[in-house]
């Protein structure tokens, strides 16, 4: 962005750095919620063997550090402009690292990665999936951080005795930022927040600490876990010879509860749905957590200080923006992940081919871990053109089937759909999802609300914004999808969708 843009206020600014699961951004935010530089480098995806995902933990760092500095640079800022520091993260993906050396045992294992299967079918036993439902919202699945730590404790040499010792720090990304940024092996802290510590599958989501019969049937120690803290908090100071130096570190939140903030879901019943490497429909339940009937998770939304915590339901999709990324990477159908909406647009309809992006197993609502990839219709027809806009229907199909679940959860029907993410500048994909949902779609000004919630977060801890309100008032629109699909063809075509799934079943 021009440097023009970086008007001064007498607040000075507020950063924010989303560290996802493609790429590392830091973006610096004024005190209208809109951003006035942006930054952002991607980071290698590694992939020992089908099913595995892995980051390598210290190429985030490095990367952190450098879209931090070219963020300030581009605005003309220095540490002294800058209020206060949010962080926000890929959640559930699993680093463990030497607490004195600061050197990761292994790579990050990504939250996509299914190697755990085998370890979450023996920790269920006879209670199968729901052992753990009741306490941490969650079903037992390869997507959450526990079993992960389980595995690399039993598949590291001495890594099992080197954590029970305390010799060893878990977190996800967040901590492992903070505890970077705030000093790393010279005093940096080693914390997470309410929200990332509800996709362990470790945490009590009511107490919100720390289960210690769940950690002992998992054979997770205590000792390797970070002290959970509020998502809105002065946490520390970014060290002296960091880039954001001294600069207050003041919010965490897993990345999907960020966008929620962002996006100003503040009060019950109001909802987003964020498209990025796989997509995240959040709804705000108030602070009782609702719990689901219908394969839907219940998470921690967002605690603002000493304030009762709030709680969300979710329905999580595995693949969506990375199948774009597949598309280009694998195949090598599109150049850039941008080209797929004219190649998509060249055609009137998915010309009856359907793509279910189960690379990972499908998660909400189904919860199929059997499930893998499949591109079900194919006639001599079908070219490139009509898989390109199969890939993009995929997200609004998936979509809609998360939100079907949850409004039998919650008895609330849509009435309008937020939608942020790197996706949403893809007009046929957001004309699409209003088709098939048969209601609007609202995108905001600022698209990138990840990186907005972080911001409000820490800027509320430190007085910057004084209230909710002021979060409210920032929201604005920039374009609204009506829907323009008939009522049978919808169902028609969601018909086809569900037959298609039910192929990619018992594959794995």
């Amino acid at each position: 962005m021009p440097d023009s843009e970086a008007v001064s206020t007498p607040d000075g600014f507020v950063a924010a750095i989303d560290q996802g699961t493609t790429s590392t951004r830091c973006m610096i935010f004024g005190h209208d919620g809109r951003p006035v530089s942006s930054e952002q480098l991607e980071h290698r995806q590694i992939f020992p063997r089908a099913g595995w995902v892995e980051h390598d933990a210290e190429e985030i760092w490095r990367n952190t550090r450098r879209v931090v500095a070219a963020a300030l640079a581009s605005a003309d800022l220095t540490p002294a402009d800058v209020v206060a520091c949010g962080v926000t993260n890929q959640r559930e993906t699993t680093l463990i690292w030497d607490r004195t050396t600061g050197k990761p045992v292994h790579n990050a294992i990504v939250w996509q990665d299914t190697r755990t299967a085998d370890l979450c079918r023996r920790l269920g036993g006879d209670a199968g999936d729901d052992r753990y439902r009741e306490r941490t919202g969650l079903p037992l699945s390869t997507y959450f951080a526990g079993p992960k730590i389980r595995w690399l404790l039993d598949e590291v040499d001495g890594l099992a005795d080197r954590a029970e010792a305390g010799d060893l720090c878990f977190g996800t990304m967040d901590t492992w930022v903070l505890w970077n940024m705030t000093g790393g092996s010279d005093g940096g802290l080693h914390i997470t927040d309410v929200t990332n510590a509800s996709r362990t599958m470790l945490m009590d989501i009511r107490t919100l600490q720390w289960d210690p019969d769940i950690c002992a049937e998992m054979g997770v120690p205590q000792a390797l876990l970070p002290e959970i803290r509020s998502s809105s908090d002065v946490y520390g100071h970014v060290r002296e010879r960091g880039v954001l130096a001294g600069v207050p570190v003041s919010g965490i939140l897993g990345d999907q509860q960020a966008a929620t903030f962002g996006q100003a879901c503040l009060s019950p019943g109001e909802a987003k749905n964020t498209y990025g490497t796989g997509n995240f429909l959040l709804l705000n339940t108030g602070t009782d957590p609702v719990f689901s009937e219908h394969g839907l998770l219940t998470t921690i939304c967002y605690r603002i200080g000493d304030d009762a915590p709030v709680y969300a339901l979710e329905g999580s999709i595995a693949v969506t923006g990375s199948l774009v990324q597949w598309l280009r990477d694998n195949l090598g159908i599109i150049s850039s992940a941008s080209q797929v909406e004219d190649l998509a647009a060249e055609v009137e309809d998915n010309g009856g081919v359907y793509f279910v992006p189960a690379f990972s197993g499908l998660f909400a609502p189904r919860w199929r871990p059997d499930a893998r990839g499949v591109v079900v219709g194919l006639t001599r027809f079908a070219d490139r053109r009509h898989l390109a806009r199969a890939a993009l229907e995929a997200s609004a199909y998936q979509t809609r089937e998360v939100i079907e679940a949850m409004q039998a959860d919650s008895g609330v029907e849509l009435e309008i759909l937020k939608v942020d993410g790197g996706m949403v500048v893809n007009d046929l994909l957001m004309q699409f999802q209003s088709d098939i949902l048969g209601v609007p779609v609202v995108r905001p000004v600022v698209n990138e609300t990840t990186a907005l919630g972080a911001a409000y977060a820490a800027g509320l801890a430190v007085g910057y914004w004084e209230s909710e309100d002021e979060i409210r008032a920032n929201w604005a629109e920039d374009r609204t999808w009506e829907p323009e699909m008939s009522t049978g063809r919808r169902d028609e075509l969601f018909d086809g969708w569900d037959t298609a799934v039910g192929h990619s079943f018992d594959l794995a």
